[in-house]
């Protein structure tokens, strides 16, 4: 649009004490408060302006209006149906949580005995709810549980090492999510890093040669997000074990993602997780200290544990971070519920279990009927089923694949980035993929009930591409008459 064309339309939009008068905007009033209907007013002029500075046509009544005071109800942060196939979708939070998990945090959500004993009526320890049930998972003599696991390792660094050297394996000192890294971290916790071997091989020797009267520990990092592959050696944790026994220091443990799943759990999925390291092993394999988190393969709330040697935990539990590391009371419910599922036996519970441990028969049963839905609403769409690859995601098992069925929706190209558009913008978002072009929607990371859910999802986006189709009321608005 140009300049005078451009002008004469901004002009043409109303004030916002005319829109105010207007009797439909007037109605919103009693419902949301004069303040709300006046700032949604703003908005839709902002909003109005922008698209006529961009040539395009725009003006501002009260479907306007209305359609701001939706936005600013819908919270941003807001479930989705996660159709991609990535178990532990980092941007989609990672672990979906069992239903016990789920109905735990609501319980905890009001009053609740977090640190007090309900049996005595003394003061209780919030610690206490899970390192009994990580005690008996794992084999340690106890635990404490923070944010995360960045902040466990940090907490870990800072009490028992501050001042002194930590030894760990140059091909270890990894970067994880949003930049952190290794060394910054041990920078920052007040211990010294001290590097040995080179970034492909390391040899127990050379944590020996490195050893002082200054050394606090050994330190092994798990490589979660990125694989090291060809002519590598590492020593394993019973020989590094061997190593700190020698010099009368502790062997500290990273281990990542957290697997607690066992093979049983797992199903068709083991084989590619089987070389996951596992805290119970590392404990048992003589390491003091383990550091994992709680969500990813653990399947439970986001945060970090540390389990181990008791004296070891008590004297993180003393640190002064410990307070300021701690998780609340929603993630010790979630966490203790998710625990008590490995405890009985019923991993498969937890979502993202089940969701590796899907078979072959299953997920090509899940495609079909996806697929025939979707033929039978939109029968103009085109839809295919094809085989595909899930990952498990969450920055762990970065060379696991897991084969899968994918069902391909629309046309490829424009129309395929505009429907996903749509789809991710719906009143249920829908989060999917590409695949030749084409939106792909993945039926491993689906349950049954959301599989029902997407079809007239689906229908209402694909319904600009092929509008001769019935829209659904799903949409927001009015099913046609």
């Amino acid at each position: 649009m140009d300049g005078p064309d451009s002008a004469r339309a901004l002009r043409r939009l109303p004030a916002v004490h005319a829109l105010l008068r207007d009797p439909e905007v007037a109605a919103l009033v009693p419902s949301y408060g004069r303040t709300a209907v006046t700032d949604a007013i703003r908005e839709a002029l902002d909003h109005a302006r922008a698209e006529i500075k961009h040539g395009k046509p725009a003006s501002v009544g009260s479907a306007a209006v209305q359609a701001q005071l939706r936005r600013r109800e819908t919270p941003s942060l807001r479930r989705v149906i996660n159709a991609t196939g990535v178990v532990l979708h980092t941007n989609l939070g990672r672990a979906p949580l069992a239903d016990a998990a789920r109905r735990a945090m609501l319980d905890a959500a009001g009053y609740c005995s977090v640190e007090i004993d309900l049996a005595t009526g003394d003061r209780g320890n919030r610690h206490d709810h899970t390192s009994t049930l990580f005690a008996e998972l794992l084999g340690c003599e106890a635990a404490l549980v923070f944010n995360n696991c960045a902040g466990a390792v940090f907490l870990m660094l800072a009490a028992l090492c501050r001042g002194r050297e930590v030894i760990v394996a140059r091909g270890q000192l990894v970067e994880i999510g949003g930049g952190f890294r290794i060394p910054d971290v041990m920078a920052e916790s007040g211990a010294t890093l001290v590097e040995v071997g080179t970034t492909n091989k390391v040899y127990d020797r050379d944590y020996r040669a490195r050893l002082s009267d200054q050394t606090a520990a050994l330190l092994s990092v798990h490589r979660s997000n990125f694989a090291l592959l060809g002519f590598t050696h590492e020593p394993t944790y019973r020989e590094l074990a061997a190593v700190a026994a020698e010099a009368g220091v502790p062997l500290l443990v990273d281990i990542g993602s957290g697997l607690l799943a066992s093979e049983a759990d797992l199903g068709p999925a083991w084989p590619q997780l089987s070389d996951e390291p596992r805290p119970a092993e590392a404990i048992a394999a003589g390491a003091d200290l383990v550091a994992f988190s709680t969500d990813k393969l653990l399947g439970g709330p986001q945060g970090g544990v540390l389990a181990g040697r008791a004296d070891l935990i008590a004297a993180c539990k003393r640190h002064p971070l410990a307070r300021a590391l701690r998780a609340d009371k929603v993630t010790i419910a979630a966490l203790e519920a998710t625990l008590r599922l490995y405890r009985d036996g019923r991993a498969k519970e937890i979502p993202g279990i089940a969701s590796m441990r899907r078979s072959s028969d299953a997920l090509d049963g899940a495609a079909q009927r996806l697929a025939m839905a979707i033929a039978q609403a939109v029968p103009a769409a085109g839809v295919d089923v094809v085989d595909g690859v899930s990952v498990p995601g969450g920055g762990a098992l970065p060379l696991a694949e897991l084969p899968t069925r994918l069902v391909l929706v629309g046309p490829p190209g424009a129309p395929a980035r505009a429907l996903a558009d749509r789809l991710r913008q719906g009143q249920t978002p829908v989060m999917t993929r590409f695949i030749d072009d084409r939106v792909a929607i993945d039926v491993r990371t689906l349950s049954d009930e959301e599989i029902a859910e997407i079809i007239p999802l689906l229908q209402s986006a694909l319904h600009p591409i092929y509008p001769s189709q019935p829209r659904s009321p799903t949409s927001g608005e009015e099913p046609p008459r």
